[in-house]
C-alpha cells in the first residue's frame, strides 16, 4: 500500500510536470487558487474578458476510427475570394485558446474551430487506437472535407496545432496551393523536442528526465491516483503556469484561463499524448508549405517550443513572415494577442494578393506592438 501511495504522489507532481512542459499550462489548476490568497489584480486589462463564452454553429465531423470531433463556425460574408480560416488549437488546451482572434476576426470572413481528438468537447481517444501526428493531421483533413467542401482555406495552427497542420501538408500535400492558401504557424515546432527533462530546471528537470518513463506509464494505467496528486498540487501548478507558458508580469486572468482548460484535459489523454512530442519530425512538411504564403510567429521567452524552432521554421521557407514577440511565452496567442490577429490580417491579403514570394522579418519590441522590420533573408 505505501508503494502504491509513493507512486500517486510522483505520478501526482510528474502528471503536473508533463502538462506544463508539454502544452504551456500547468495541469491541476482549481477554484480554490482563490481560498490561498491570491486574487486577481485589480488593474488586470482582462480582470473581465468573458473567456470561454464565444459559442458557434456546432457540427459533429466523426473520424474513421469513430471519435466525434466537436467543430463550431461562425459564418460570414467575407468579400470575394475570401478565405475561411481553420483553427487548430495546441496540447492540453481547447477551442477557446483562440478566444482574442474569435473575437477580433469575428465578422470579416467564415471561421472554423475545432476540438482536437480527446479535448475540449471532442470524443475520448480510442483505447486501441493509433495515436501519432500522422492521425492528428487525418483528423483536421476530415474536417475540411467535411466542413469546409469548397473554396479557400488559410490554416491556423498554435503549438500541437501548428505540428497537427505539418502532418496534413506531409500526408495530403494536394490541397496545399489548391485549397490550401496560407498557413500560420505559432510557437510551434517541426523537429522533435526535448522531453527528457520535462522543461524544468537544474535538479528538477534531472528528476523528472529519470523519473519521466515509469511516470507516463503510471499516468496512462492508473489515471485515479495522478488526478488526486493534480487536486493536491493545483497552488503549484498555477505557479509554473505562469513560469512556463507566459513571459514575467503576464496577466494573471489569462494565466487563470490557460490553466482552466489544462485542467480540463483527462489525465490519460496527457499520458498518451506526451511521447509524441519527443518524436516529432516534420521535415517532409517543407517543401509542401513553400507552395503557399506562411506565418511564423515565435515568443521569445517560450519554454515548450522554443524561439530556435520557429526561426528554424522561417529560414526553411521562401514566401515567409516571421514575427518574434519579445514580451511572450509559449501562449503568445493570449499575451500578445493584437500581434498575431493583426498578423494573420495581413496573411489574408498576403494570399489574396499573391505574387512573387517574400520574406519578412520581425521584433516585436514592447507591449505597444512597436515593429522593426527588414526585408530579405535574415
Amino acid at each position: 500500500m505505501s508503494r502504491l501511495v509513493a507512486a500517486g504522489r510522483t505520478a501526482g507532481l510528474i502528471g503536473t510536470w508533463v502538462g506544463v512542459a508539454t502544452a504551456g499550462a500547468a495541469i491541476g489548476f482549481a477554484a480554490e487558487r482563490y481560498a490561498m490568497g491570491r486574487s486577481l489584480k485589480k488593474d488586470d486589462p482582462y480582470a473581465d474578458e468573458p473567456f470561454g463564452s464565444l459559442r458557434g454553429a456546432v457540427r459533429t465531423v466523426t473520424t474513421d476510427d469513430g471519435v466525434a470531433l466537436h467543430v463550431e463556425i461562425d459564418e460570414a460574408a467575407g468579400g470575394p475570394g475570401s478565405p475561411t480560416l481553420v483553427f487548430c488549437h495546441g496540447f492540453a488546451l481547447t477551442m477557446d485558446a483562440w478566444h482574442f482572434q474569435r473575437r477580433d476576426l469575428r465578422g470579416s470572413g467564415r471561421l472554423v474551430f475545432w476540438d482536437q481528438r480527446g479535448h475540449g468537447r471532442s470524443g475520448p481517444l480510442p483505447d486501441d487506437g493509433e495515436l501519432s501526428f500522422r492521425r492528428l493531421g487525418a483528423d483536421l483533413g476530415q474536417v475540411l472535407d467535411e466542413v469546409v467542401p469548397k473554396g479557400p482555406i488559410v490554416l491556423v495552427g498554435h503549438s500541437m496545432g501548428g505540428m497537427t497542420v505539418q502532418a496534413l501538408a506531409e500526408h495530403r500535400p494536394e490541397l496545399f496551393g489548391e485549397r490550401v492558401v496560407a498557413v500560420a504557424l505559432i510557437a510551434t515546432s517541426g523537429q522533435k523536442l526535448d522531453v527528457s527533462g520535462l522543461g524544468l530546471p537544474g535538479y528538477l528537470g534531472r528528476l523528472a528526465g529519470r523519473a519521466a518513463p515509469a511516470a507516463v506509464s503510471i499516468l496512462a494505467r492508473k489515471p485515479e491516483l495522478v488526478e488526486r496528486g493534480r487536486k493536491m498540487g493545483s497552488d503549484l501548478a498555477y505557479v509554473l503556469t505562469r513560469r512556463y507558458a507566459f513571459a514575467e508580469g503576464g496577466s494573471p486572468k489569462l494565466v487563470e484561463f490557460t490553466a482552466i482548460m489544462n485542467a480540463a484535459v483527462p489525465i490519460d489523454v496527457v499520458a498518451r499524448f506526451f511521447p509524441l512530442f519527443g518524436e516529432l519530425d516534420a521535415a517532409a512538411a517543407v517543401p509542401v508549405l513553400a507552395r503557399v504564403p506562411v506565418l511564423v510567429v515565435g515568443g521569445e521567452h517560450d519554454q515548450m517550443t522554443p524561439v530556435q524552432n520557429s526561426r528554424a521554421l522561417a529560414d526553411a521557407l521562401a514566401d515567409i513572415e516571421y514575427i518574434e514577440a519579445t514580451d511572450a511565452g509559449h501562449m503568445v496567442l493570449l499575451e500578445r494577442h493584437e500581434v498575431v490577429t493583426d498578423a494573420l490580417r495581413t496573411l489574408i491579403d498576403r494570399a489574396r494578393r499573391r505574387g512573387r514570394p517574400r520574406r519578412l522579418s520581425s521584433r516585436v519590441a514592447s507591449v505597444r506592438g512597436r515593429r522593426r522590420s527588414e526585408e530579405g533573408k535574415r
